[in-house]
Parts: structure tokens; sequence; C-alpha cells
């Protein structure tokens, strides 16, 4: 009998080095062919069942619309069609007389190399093998004229950046690195464990198709050690309140002063508030409790069918507008710091102006982070929206009552495909490797409902119509303007930001009528926010000039600083009202805590 395992990789040794055990290999196909007979099964049962209708995705009708007009601009000329196709038959002829001098052993400058930043093709054996070096190249080149083809036809702004998009997903899907036979490490892992990287890889398949009911959800994390309340959202605190849309955490004080002036913290419903209390040295929301801040946060619903006419004005008042009236019931203080994450922070700020345009005196400050107001720049995202697609996304959500987590944590992951997508596909599927144990991505992984109306409303509001920032977005019969929210605003960008760029932040921070701090931090969306002082990572810049500027030109007169924002935005908060005040204890007599923090309703997952 082989002694050969199945059950652990092989930590990538090399093939000439590993005795290939045949009669392992058969029976690690054996298993893999097994499981991926389960892993069809998991896909068939749900369908069978009428729990899944299998029809094609509406995304697909945009994408051959819009390949559609790419095609029509090139074919629609000979000449130019001609040009297109010499110039691909161009590179390859190129890259087959490069080839062909290197099988004689002879020195060739390759057609074509990967971006140094390209992680899919930092193996060795891309450019020592000339098979493999063939192969890459080959791809690399046809991946190029295909943007090419997008880059150079006359298309209007949003079928290009719809066409640029799609391309770029298909070219991502069908490189060698994604395939068995044509990516080096995954043939040299399969010789060295005699197949046993497949074996595992189908059946995490399996296991992956039948957690997500019929869809492939891909694990990103191991859950292992991961558990909301026991190894994440574990700073002390408790629910003080809660109604049919959020519940209100008030967190434990551990100074003995803190700031008169509390802090609600409104986070985005598209993911869970957590986000800003990972591991305890992550979090940020721990950071401003031992900083001496009374902080408060809301835990969004994770809404089901029935809340689907939840509306914005609805999250506005069951949301921050409650909190804050819970608050002044708790602490005795009318006013409050507000801080609000992308669409919680759009959210915010719509709070904001609706409360000037009352004259309601309850926000002394306002943080936004990675948030826009206004949506001309707002980046990838854009390639969603337009009136077709919105129209149908309204169609799906009218029978549902809510959009599903998994399709807009799906649209976030194919912003970034290959890191988020199919870099997993091959390390988890094909190498067979369970992915570690990362408190992000198991955030990340951990998606919400939305509500159809709520999410509607965003979309056409916000992306489509951008009414907030020309003051044309009606809210509860109020017309709201920003430039009566006179309350100093701390507005933080993240420099790689696909969510929510900078330029779109810095751009919308001129419309607020107060004094703006905008601040811009190293990375992107996530790590650019939740950036401790203790990991003494990225950095941070400054420049008061906001008035009418590009990033570019505004980095051009901006400090840099090493480390976190976090400590200047506390400066930035106790300069606006450094009154202290003995520690709080947590709720009141009128309102008892409910349960321990972080609450129940962060714990249902979609």
């Amino acid at each position: 009998m082989s002694t050969a395992t199945t059950d652990k990789p092989s930590s990538g040794a090399n093939p000439s080095e590993t005795k290939f055990d045949a009669e392992a290999f058969a029976m690690n196909v054996a298993r893999a062919m097994e499981s991926g007979g389960k892993a069809l099964a998991a896909y068939l049962k749900p369908r069978e069942s009428g729990e899944v209708q299998d029809r094609p995705p509406a995304e697909l009708a945009e994408v051959v619309k819009t390949f559609t007009s790419v095609a029509e601009y090139w074919l629609s000329d000979s000449s130019r069609s001609s040009d297109m196709q010499t110039k691909l038959a161009k590179d390859y002829l190129d890259l087959w007389g490069s080839a062909a001098r290197r099988m004689a052993g002879q020195d060739a400058e390759p057609a074509i190399a990967p971006s140094p930043r390209d992680k899919r093709f930092a193996d060795p054996e891309w450019k020592s093998n000339q098979f493999f070096d063939f192969m890459m190249q080959l791809y690399l080149l046809t991946a190029r004229w295909a943007q090419e083809l997008v880059r150079d036809a006359e298309l209007d702004p949003q079928t290009r950046r719809k066409a640029e998009f799609y391309v770029q997903q298909v070219t991502n899907a069908i490189s060698p690195s994604n395939f068995v036979l044509t990516n080096p490490e995954v043939l040299r892992e399969t010789v060295a464990s005699s197949g046993g990287n497949l074996a595992r890889g189908l059946k995490m398949l399996a296991e992956d198709i039948a957690a997500g009911k019929g869809m492939l959800k891909i694990r990103q994390s191991n859950p292992d050690n991961l558990v909301v309340g026991v190894n994440m959202a574990t700073t002390p605190g408790k629910v003080i309140y809660q109604n049919e849309m959020m519940q209100l955490i008030q967190y434990s004080p551990t100074t003995e002063n803190v700031l008169r002036t509390p802090l609600l913290i409104v986070p985005p419903w598209i993911n869970k508030f957590y986000i800003l209390d990972l591991k305890p040295e992550k979090s940020y929301i721990k950071w401003c409790v031992d900083q001496g801040i009374t902080v408060f946060v809301i835990s969004w619903v994770n809404p089901d069918k029935r809340l689907g006419s939840k509306s914005w004005e609805d999250y506005m008042k069951e949301g921050p507008l409650t909190a804050m009236d819970v608050i002044e019931k708790v602490t005795g203080e009318m006013k409050v710091h507000t801080a609000g994450y992308c669409v919680g922070g759009t959210m915010l700020a719509t709070t904001l102006a609706w409360l000037a345009e009352k004259r309601r005196q309850r926000v002394s400050s306002a943080t936004f982070f990675a948030a826009q107001v206004d949506f001309t720049h707002a980046g990838d995202l854009l390639v969603f929206v337009d009136e077709d697609q919105i129209a149908a996304l309204e169609q799906d959500m009218k029978a549902a009552g809510v959009l599903e987590g998994s399709k807009m944590a799906m649209a976030f992951n194919m912003l970034r495909s290959n890191d988020l997508i199919w870099s997993y596909v091959v390390s988890n599927y094909l190498k067979g490797q369970q992915p570690s144990a990362f408190d992000l991505l198991h955030w990340n992984s951990d998606a919400t409902r939305m509500t159809a109306s709520n999410h509607s409303y965003y979309l056409r509001n916000c992306y489509l119509e951008n009414r907030l920032s020309t003051g044309t977005m009606v809210l509860d019969n109020t017309l709201l303007d920003l430039s009566k929210v006179k309350v100093p605003v701390y507005n933080l960008a993240t420099r790689e930001d696909h969510i929510a760029p900078a330029e779109s932040v810095l751009y919308g921070s001129q419309f607020f009528g107060g004094p703006v701090k905008y601040v811009l931090s190293g990375s992107g969306h996530i790590a650019g926010v939740v950036n401790p002082p203790a990991s003494n990572k990225y950095q941070y810049w400054t420049n008061d000039n906001i008035k009418g500027v590009t990033v570019a030109d505004w980095m051009k007169g901006a400090v840099e600083h090493k480390g976190s924002w976090w400590p200047d935005w506390r400066e930035w908060l106790g300069g606006l009202d450094p009154e202290e005040v003995p520690a709080r204890i947590v709720g009141s007599e009128t309102l008892p805590p409910i349960e321990d923090a972080p609450g129940s309703y962060v714990r249902v997952r979609a």
C-alpha cells in the first residue's frame, strides 16, 4: 500500500526531488472526481427543489450590449478592422520569433513582460521554462490587444467604462495562471503531492458551493478562531437600545475622565460595523475608548423581506436621529461628535443637511471615513450604474424585498478580481490550500442584505443623479443643502481607494458650509482607515488648501506624516471641545443595558 498522504499540502517541493506515487495519484484523482460529483450535486440540488431559479443574469445583457458597441466601431470600417487584426498578428509573429530564437539557444528579448507588481507571474519558472514563458507572453499580448480595442474605440464615457471593466474581467479569468496545466506552481504541487492538492481543492469546492446554497461562495479566510464577540468585536460594552433597524452600543470607559461630548459612529449597512472593532490591536473603537471618548456605535440590522420597504428616510430617522435622542437621555448631552464610514458617511451627510434645514443643533463635528457626498468622480462602481442596470436590479429586488449581500460582495470583489477572486481559486481549488485565518477577509465575507427601497434610493439619488451635492435631493419632504452644514468636518480619503476615490472625497469637501480638514491616508478603502498607530504602517498627508484643486495639485503642497492618522484626528477633535467630565457608566436607569456588545444583530449572517 502507498504511504503517500492526501491530507496535507506538500509545501511546494521540487518535483525533481519528489518521487511521484502513481497509486496515490490514482487514489487522489478518484477522490477529486468524487468531490467533483458532490460539487455538481450541491449546485443542482437547490435548482431541482426550486429554491434557485436558473436564468441568464441581467448583467449578461449588459456585457453583450457593451461588447457589441465595441465590435461595431471596429467592424464598421474595413481598413480599421484590418489594422486591428494586423496588429495582433504582428504581435504573435514577434512572440513566435522570440520563442524560436530562444529554443535555438540564442538570447531573445521577450515580446512583452508582466508588470513587476503582477503576483500571478512571480514564480521564476514563468520565465525560466520556455513553455510557461510562451503561454504567459501569449496571454499578455492578447490581453493588451483587447484592452487597446476599448481604449482606441470611439465610445460614450459610460460604455467605455463598462467595456474596460468587462474586458478586464474576461482577461483576468482566462489567465494561464488559473489552470492546472499552464500554471507551474500548481503542476509542481500536483506532482509533489501525487494529486493530493486536487483532491483537497475539489473537496473545498464542493463545500463552498454547498455553503453558497448552489452558488460558489469562495472562502477567503479560515473561520477557525474568528468568531464575532470572541476573537473579533470584543471591546467591552452594552447594547442600550434597539429598534427594528439598529442596535445602539455604548462602550465601557477605560479612562477616569472622558470628553464631555460623546462620539456617535454611523457605519455602512452594506457591511457590518465590526470593521472598526476587529482584533483588539486593530480596533478603532477600542482605541477611541482608550483615548477618553464615550463611544456609541450603530449596529444595523441584517434586513429580510419584511423590512424591504424601509427607505433612506427610515434609516435616517430610526438610525442616527434616534441614536442622538438616546445618547441625550443617557449622557445629558444634546450634541454629539459624529463619524460616518463609506455609505454610512453619505447617510450622515444627509442627516446633517436635514438637521440644518430643520434648524436643529444636535452635532458638534462630523468625521467622514472614505465617504462621498458628490459622485462625479465616484470611481469603479460607476460601471454598475446606469438606468438599464438599476431598473433591472430594482426588478430583481422587487420580488425578494432585499438585495442579497452576496451580490454586493461579488461586485466589490470584482473590482479587484485578481486579488479577491482568482488568487483564491488557484490557492483553494488548484493548490488545495486552506486560507489562513484573517479577520479582515472574514469580515469581508460576512455580507449583509440591503432593503430594496433604501438601495434603490441610494443608487438613483447619489450615483445616477448626484442629487446631494447639487442641492436637489429631497428627504422627508425636505430639500437638502450641504452648504447649510456649518459644523467642522474631518474628511478622510485613502490614496488607493477604488470605492470612494480620493479625488471624489476631495471634490466633495467644497460643498460643506463650514471648515473642512481634508486628510489623505495611504493604502485603500479599508487598510487606509483601519490603521492603528501601534502598527506604524502607511502614512497620511495634510494640506489646508482644498478649494478648486485636484488631488495631484493638492499633493504638491501637502505635508507627509509617518504612521496613522488616528492621533491627528484625536488632536483635532480635542481642539474643538476639550472639556472633560468623569467617565460615564453604560446605560441609565431609564435605558438599562439589553445585552453585551457586540449585540445580536451583528451575528445574523446573510
